[in-house]
């Protein structure tokens, strides 16, 4: 390891100029003056004026927070304000600072044992946001702190599968983000499942894991009718990517995406999802041994936030 004599280390003034963004700190910059004026909106021009850049810089940094959500445009005066994506960030990072440390320990064991991603998420506003992702040094996470899902069948079914049976049903009345063909004692076979064991496991399929991929960063009503239908054919139905290991023939290897588990609060309802990345394929009781260890973390985070298990 070689490390740096006082002479050849940069200065700090050297080190800070040398990590620092222009293009970022524009951006910053920008976000910064709407938050200080929530209430009003500004005009591409009143704005670059007012922060001192050019209009066309001004004008792809205000383009590329709209497209994403943090930012509104208003089609018809063309102003700009504070967009419902910083809700979700706001609430996510709110929601951080009480969870984050306790879960990220938690998560951080999970990892090393497994050596495996490992990945904390929970319903912010109306969509589900990645609040943690832990995982071996090298490894390509399969998800990112701050991805944000829709929150609407066929999507979300982890996020209330342990809470009460009403918040069950009110997550399966939202609109639904794809066409959805609910088949309800399929449904039903996978809640009582899941709530037995503690944990849900989660297939491994192609299909499945472009859906979340195409599905990141959009709600409902941002989809066309067409794309709406042709991403309902990967996956129709709340539930139908969880699997039964133990209905698998003893010692026969399962293809799993994920292990799912919750952590509650207060008021016993579910407070965040940690999922355990397998990505491979493992037998039913490898399955149930990954599963046992994930619901011991989920219980241990639970306990240190004070909160409890719903009752039913």
């Amino acid at each position: 390891m070689v490390r740096l004599s006082d002479s050849t280390a940069p200065s700090g003034d050297a080190a800070g100029s040398a990590r620092r963004s222009p293009p970022t700190e524009r951006v910053v910059q920008v976000l910064d003056h709407l938050v200080a004026h929530p209430g009003v909106r500004f005009g591409l021009s009143e704005l670059a004026r007012e922060l001192g850049l050019s209009k066309p810089t001004c004008l792809g940094i205000l383009t590329a927070l709209a497209d994403a959500g943090y930012l509104m445009r208003d089609p018809v005066d063309k102003t700009y304000g504070l967009g419902p994506a910083l809700i979700v960030a706001g609430r996510a990072a709110q929601r951080g600072f009480a969870a984050g440390p306790v879960a990220h320990r938690h998560l951080a064991r999970l990892s090393a044992r497994f050596d495996a991603a490992c990945t904390a998420s929970a319903v912010v506003g109306d969509r589900i946001a990645v609040l943690d992702v832990v995982g071996p040094r090298g490894a390509t996470a399969s998800a990112r702190v701050g991805e944000v899902y829709p929150f609407a069948p066929p999507v979300g079914l982890m996020y209330v599968l342990w809470d009460t049976d009403r918040r069950l049903e009110q997550w399966l009345r939202r609109e639904p983000t794809l066409p959805v063909r609910l088949d309800r004692p399929h449904l039903q076979r996978v809640v009582d499942r899941c709530r037995r064991t503690g944990y849900l496991v989660e297939s491994l399929t192609r299909g499945g894991r472009r859906l979340y991929a195409l599905m990141a960063g959009v709600v409902a009503h941002d989809l066309a009718p067409e794309l709406r239908e042709l991403l309902g054919e990967l996956v129709s139905s709340p539930g139908e990517r969880v699997l039964f290991p133990e209905e698998a023939p003893t010692g026969e290897p399962l293809a799993v995406n994920l292990i799912a588990a919750p952590a509650y609060d207060p008021d016993g309802h579910q407070s965040l999802v940690l999922a355990l990345h397998v990505e491979a394929e493992i037998d039913a009781a490898e399955i149930a041994r990954r599963g046992a260890a994930l619901v011991e973390a989920a219980a241990a985070i639970t306990a240190e936030l004070g909160g409890r298990r719903p009752e039913r």
